[in-house]
């Protein structure tokens, strides 16, 4: 998995305001804040799940170890599941 592609899934779309974002699905619109929102704008196609985490390691180092990695699978398999975001 540390070397899947992620992105946007096909029919998914970025769309709202610079401050409220949302991505667009054909299964309705998610609002993304925060952390979730930095993950997901790194799934664009062209970093893999180990590049992400380690943009997001150096971004967050006071994190425990092993705690954002798992934070980022967990968030991109919720997505997954619910058709926004594909390897």
């Amino acid at each position: 998995m540390d070397t899947s592609v992620p992105k946007l899934a096909e029919g998914c779309r970025w769309s709202g305001t610079t401050e409220a974002p949302v991505v667009i699905s054909p299964e309705g619109t998610v609002r993304v804040e925060g952390t979730g929102r930095i993950i997901l704008e790194l799934c664009d196609g062209h970093f893999s799940l180990a590049e992400i985490v380690q943009k997001l390691e150096t971004q967050f180092m006071l994190a425990p170890k092993g705690k954002v990695r798992a934070e980022v699978r967990v968030f991109l398999e919720q997505l997954h599941a619910e058709r926004i975001v594909e390897y």
